[in-house]
């Protein structure tokens, strides 16, 4: 992705497979990180658009990428049949559908229907649930 896929307060997006386009708002975690990686770039002695740059700011690759992923899963100390480079889109899935729900987990991974993205989503620690009404703020 690259600087220019950021436009106002939505990430532009174009998915792999099904070439759905996609504007993910830019807000909370992913609005720090996307500001902490612009104030890494700024001292960097290469200006590059994209937004995954090495130590001199010179685009990263996907060889790359997969590099830096490896030796800090080993630098963790888990083990790769835990936890792989694709389990990321898994993580991805679980954590909106814990927040936005579902809907928004199918439409992020680009899936046609529920029930292929139930497949990607992961409930180690259990589905979250609400008992009654949701409180209400005062007014």
């Amino acid at each position: 992705m690259n600087e220019d896929n950021i436009r106002g307060e939505y990430l532009r997006v174009r998915q792999g497979k099904t070439k759905a386009k996609l504007r993910i708002v830019v807000e909370n975690a992913l609005e720090d990180l996307i500001a902490e990686i612009r104030a890494y770039k700024a001292d960097l002695p290469i200006k590059a658009l994209p937004l995954l740059v090495n130590e001199r700011g010179a685009p990263l690759t996907a060889a790359m990428l997969r590099r830096r992923f490896d030796k800090a899963r080993k630098a963790a100390g888990i083990d790769i049949a835990t936890f792989q480079f694709r389990d990321l889109r898994a993580k991805a899935a679980t954590d909106t559908d814990e927040s936005t729900g579902i809907k928004d987990a199918q439409s992020l991974l680009g899936h046609a229907t529920e029930e292929m993205t139930a497949k990607y989503i992961r409930h180690k620690v259990g589905k979250k649930v609400r008992i009654g009404p949701a409180k209400k703020e005062p007014e």
